[in-house]
């Protein structure tokens, strides 16, 4: 069964990262759902941003996106492991910054899912 990342579907940063994945992740590893999704005794507490839900549990943050590089494999586990070696606390503080910002930079949507070829939409919760 695939993991599933959830990210917020009115942000331009988080459908990029959602086409990025679907694009290196040719072993289907991922699934895909808004956040809206998530059931709300789950998503208390959470980041709006982008959170992976795992077999093991749920990751927010710089920790969410280094799981799904490094499971993307080749040069972006690499660069994932790379990353590992800064502090969490630091990568966190450079994830929050850039989550602050991320409507100004990369602006925001009213669709909340991304448009997606029909061969690829069964990676999406519907």
């Amino acid at each position: 069964m695939p993991e599933t990342i959830y990210y917020d579907g009115h942000c331009g940063l988080c459908h990029g990262f959602v086409k990025f994945v679907l694009a290196r992740d040719g072993q289907a590893r991922f699934s895909f759902a808004p956040l809206d999704k998530m059931p709300a005794a789950e998503r208390q507490g959470l980041p709006d941003s982008v959170v992976v839900g795992t077999t093991a549990g749920l990751l927010t943050k710089s920790d969410a996106v280094l799981y799904v590089l490094r499971n993307l494999g080749g040069i972006w586990a690499v660069m994932a492991g790379l990353a590992q070696v800064i502090p969490q606390f630091v990568r966190d503080f450079l994830y929050d910054g850039v989550a602050k910002l991320r409507y100004r930079i990369f602006g925001r949507r009213d669709d909340v899912c991304p448009i997606v070829p029909p061969e690829l939409r069964k990676r999406f919760q519907p």
